[in-house]
């Protein structure tokens, strides 16, 4: 009977088999570290994305601060200016009125005529006074025609009369206060050398 000592194959399947085994968990091993490092750099992609946003979102963030300041500068130099535009208004409401009327009243007296009287009444104004001639009296309202605050300039009294013992003509004018919008298209005032004071004899 012939025997067959199967100890050798057996040895060389256990063999063969560790090898496979040893094969495997290798490549196993070498998938694990390859998806070990595929997730590590997408993960390190990720955090450069991230912080590039950031970096873009605190440069950003620093041009809409310079914006805000340079608002911020633009809303208190806007108060300047509208604190200096009411001061302005305020002033130039003060020269307007009784005083700037009597003003421009002044200013348009010619020399040899002198004003006895000056009434208002709402819009209509009535002036009186003296003067050496009737020449005078027309160069008064003409000037108070071309003034900003008077117009509707008329002669009412134009008469003789004799002030210690000189020959002056009286007169009384009527006119009435320019509207806002008349003042506005007033031209320059007419500019006259104030009167002295009354002749004496």
């Amino acid at each position: 009977m012939i025997k067959i000592n199967l100890l050798p194959v057996r040895a060389a399947k256990k063999k063969e088999t560790a090898v496979q085994q040893i094969s495997l968990f290798c490549i196993i091993l070498v998938l694990v570290f390859a998806g070990i490092m595929i997730l590590y750099f997408v993960k390190r992609l990720q955090i450069s994305d991230t912080k590039n946003d950031i970096s873009t979102a605190n440069n950003t963030i620093n041009v809409l601060k310079t914006k805000i300041g340079k608002l911020e500068e633009l809303k208190a130099l806007k108060e300047q200016v509208k604190k200096k535009l009411d001061v302005l208004n305020q002033l130039r409401k003060n020269k307007t009125g009784p005083a700037q009327r009597l003003a421009t009243l002044s200013d348009s007296v010619p020399k040899q005529l002198w004003l006895t009287s000056y009434s208002e009444s709402n819009s209509n104004i009535k002036i009186s006074g003296l003067a050496y001639n009737e020449e005078l009296i027309a160069t008064f309202m003409r000037a108070l025609e071309a003034s900003i605050d008077y117009t509707a300039v008329e002669l009412v009294v134009s008469e003789q009369k004799e002030l210690n013992g000189v020959k002056l003509k009286h007169f009384d004018i009527t006119c009435k206060l320019r509207s806002s919008v008349e003042t506005a298209k007033a031209p320059t005032p007419l500019l006259v050398t104030p009167s002295p004071a009354a002749p004496k004899r």
